[in-house]
């Protein structure tokens, strides 16, 4: 009897292994470029453009949620694992452009602050093709994944570059997904 209900349970464990938490993770990239001052002025940076390719996110169209077979209705947790900001070109370009960034989630009225940096100008980040890396907040992203769609805005001041400057942002989401 024993015997039987040993094998019984090793058979059942790689069943209920297979059903337990999961997790990965989803990369999301978008450019926007930062139009450059008139020569000879010096010009503030009131509001960053905005990042296209972040707008209107609707997750079960994400290509890494297709891949794991997951809906964004059974996500338990998402988390932001890291956000980066690449200046791509001109490649002799700096940040030394801009004071503060800030990134937010939003879907509908709910809105949230998921990363920042200050000081941006005085980091010394140098040419050529610098990365800046943003400070994370640790908020729960789970109800926007979850939302309709979604969107991540970019705030940002500064002053305008002397030439046209192209950024790309580089998001990493942590995704968890509970099968029980």
């Amino acid at each position: 009897m024993r015997r039987r209900v040993l094998l019984s349970w090793m058979g059942a464990c790689p069943l209920l292994a297979a059903c337990g938490p999961s997790s990965f993770k989803t990369e999301l990239r978008g450019e926007t470029a930062v139009p450059a001052a008139m020569p000879g002025t010096l010009t503030p940076l009131n509001a960053f453009p905005a990042i296209g390719s972040f707008a209107a996110l609707d997750f079960d169209e994400n290509q890494d949620f297709k891949n794991q077979d997951v809906s964004k209705d059974e996500v338990d947790s998402v988390r932001l694992q890291s956000l980066e900001v690449r200046l791509l070109s001109p490649g002799g370009a700096d940040f030394g452009f801009l004071d503060t960034l800030e990134f937010f989630a939003k879907a509908g009225d709910l809105e949230v602050r998921i990363a920042r940096r200050r000081g941006i100008a005085q980091l010394g980040l140098q040419a050529p093709y610098p990365v800046l890396r943003m400070e994370l907040e640790d908020e729960e992203l789970q109800p926007f994944i979850a939302a309709p769609s979604m969107s991540i805005l970019v705030r940002g001041r500064g002053r305008l570059p002397e030439q046209e400057v192209r950024l790309q942002a580089v998001v990493l989401l942590g995704v968890e997904v509970g099968f029980f």
